[in-house]
């Protein structure tokens, strides 16, 4: 079944919102999702565990939306955060999403290790899950999105994965979590 949708994520009590369009096939335990070019802000963080790397890379992409820009403005958390996992590479690239208002022109980050990308649009494998995300539980998910792809015979890039999560560590039900396999 082929869905369009417009998604609007909100987390409670915080500024946490990111609107998206995409197409998406639904299937019983994954999508496939058509997102389009985005721009995203990002920092890599080397030889550290995948904890450590997404404590550290949020904290360093809270920083930049929070005013260490060339324009010292303020901007809206975003949602998802993302996590690029590659196999058998302890760099991991944590990535918040620019909000819509900014994809023209978003303001440069002053930390060198932050960065503007664009993302091209591209077609991904996506399968959601519930409950507080670990590293492990997002390779158990991504390791499940694998078998399923290949039992379908999906052609998808298996050498990486993004892990995006959804919602604030102070909510405590009906979390949203994700991982992602790009289409060959």
């Amino acid at each position: 079944m082929l869905i369009w949708k417009r998604q609007l994520l909100i987390s409670v009590n915080t500024q946490l919102t990111v609107t998206v369009t995409f197409a998406t096939f639904q299937a019983k335990d994954y999508e496939l999702r058509q997102y389009e070019t985005a721009k995203w802000v990002s920092t890599v963080i080397r030889g550290e565990s995948q904890k450590e790397a997404m404590r550290q890379g949020f904290w360093k992409l809270f920083h930049y939306i929070q005013g260490k820009n060339e324009k010292e403005m303020k901007i809206d958390m975003t949602v998802p955060v993302t996590c690029l996992v590659k196999s058998g590479c302890t760099d991991f690239k944590i990535s918040f999403f620019v909000p819509f208002e900014h994809q023209d022109c978003p303001p440069q980050p002053t930390d060198s290790d932050v960065f503007i990308e664009e993302r091209k649009a591209a077609a991904l494998f996506v399968r959601s899950f519930g409950g507080f995300a670990s590293p492990e539980k997002y390779a158990e998910e991504a390791d499940a999105l694998a078998r399923t792809l290949r039992n379908r015979g999906q052609p998808f890039h298996e050498d990486f994965f993004y892990t995006a999560g959804y919602d604030s560590p102070f909510k405590l039900f009906n979390r949203h979590n994700e991982v992602w396999y790009f289409k060959k």
